[in-house]
């Protein structure tokens, strides 16, 4: 099967780029543009573990077709960080001690930070939603809760970021 070129935005960057038609997005991400901070978990959709923002909006990057993501600008946790310093999602997680063994935090972060992005200051019932996709065995989600609520007061305080 011949390879389709596909044109978006990765973490701020043009990317032009061959792909399978039948390739899915985090295999790209990972295996072809080496952005190894989207992990695989579950393969389905299920555990959040795969989380990348589109466009504004969360997807589980395992579901999704390269080829789908014509022209749209895309997100991981590794177009997070700016100018070598943490967002303040990843400072507030890290000074809550929500992280343990690091797996579903690149989707936790990015999950975070596409609802603060649209609702700097959300409710917890609000905060529980948004990551409600993104599942933890090492954690409490309590950690993470108190992490974004404080991450979106921090935000608030700087102006955005």
């Amino acid at each position: 099967m011949n390879n389709i070129t596909v044109n978006m935005i990765v973490n701020d960057k043009p990317v032009n780029i061959a792909v399978k038609p039948y390739a899915r997005l985090i295999d790209v991400l990972r295996e072809d543009l080496l952005l190894t901070g989207v992990k695989e978990g579950c393969g389905i959709g299920e555990c959040g573990a795969c989380t990348v923002i589109a466009d504004g909006e969360t997807i589980n990057s395992c579901l999704v077709l390269a080829a789908s993501m014509e022209g749209k600008h895309i997100t991981t946790i590794e177009g997070v960080m700016r100018d070598g310093d943490l967002h303040p999602i990843q400072e507030a997680i890290v000074r809550h001690n929500a992280i343990q063994c690091g797996f579903c935090t690149p989707g936790l972060v990015l999950s975070a930070k596409a609802l603060l992005d649209c609702r700097p200051n959300p409710s917890r019932d609000e905060i529980r939603l948004s990551i409600s996709g993104n599942l933890c065995r090492c954690t409490g989600y309590e950690q993470v809760i108190d992490a974004i609520e404080e991450a979106a007061g921090m935000m608030q305080n700087k102006g955005g970021a």
